[in-house]
């Protein structure tokens, strides 16, 4: 029995796991403009409080490239830059640690800088994820189906809200307009039914109501 115990509790320590996986999350793919900033932004959630040995880290994988780079770490309460790399005078920590925000800014942006940026991260005991990337396209201009998508958008919604604006009124004008028209029409009944009534008892009190045709 005791045997058989200690298989069972060996068999329950090595089922739970002794760290949780963490979710990491970057933004949508950027466009910006030849000699602009962008800023990456990379979070992350963990079930766990933020540990003091938070880590972030970016890797670089420029288009038509098979291997990325390492361009930036984040462990020890302090960032550290590839001195060598693409960025090393033009990338900047702009994130917040305790608030799970590992973003970073890159500077004066080039053609050369198009391709595909990954983040990953961790919050031990919470090590377990899959890096999450974001993809930068570098422009002279902006490109015209990012204004028209943009652009659509933000006519769609503003045409919802005016639509539910003007039903919201024509809905409270229906409703007047309905007790209006039942008040009158109640009324109006009231005021046939006391004149009716009244002629009735004038018929009855005239002494010639008999000779009436």
């Amino acid at each position: 029995m005791l045997l058989f115990l200690t298989l069972v509790s060996v068999g329950l320590v090595a089922i739970v796991p002794q760290s949780q996986a963490i979710v990491i999350y970057t933004g949508w793919d950027r466009h910006a403009l030849v000699g602009s900033d962008v800023r990456l932004s990379c979070s992350f959630f963990s079930w766990r409080w933020t540990s003091e040995d938070v880590t972030f880290s970016w890797s670089y994988r420029a288009d038509g490239a098979r291997e990325g780079i390492s361009i930036f770490h984040y462990t020890g309460g302090l960032p550290y830059v590839d001195n060598k790399g693409p960025f090393r005078d033009r990338l900047e920590f702009v994130g917040n640690p305790q608030r799970r925000d590992g973003s970073i800014l890159i500077k004066n942006l080039d053609y050369n800088d198009n391709g595909t940026f990954t983040c990953d991260a961790k919050n031990p005991p919470d090590i377990v994820g899959r890096p999450s990337h974001v993809r930068l396209l570098v422009f002279e201009k902006l490109p015209v189906q990012a204004g028209v998508i943009t652009g659509a958008i933000i006519g769609a919604v503003l045409g919802l809200l005016v639509l539910i604006v003007v039903i919201y009124y024509l809905m409270r004008f229906l409703v007047a307009r309905r007790v209006f028209s039942l008040s009158v029409s109640k009324h109006g009944k009231k005021g046939k039914g006391k004149e009716g009534s009244q002629q009735r008892q004038l018929r009855r009190k005239s002494p010639f109501s008999f000779l009436s045709f």
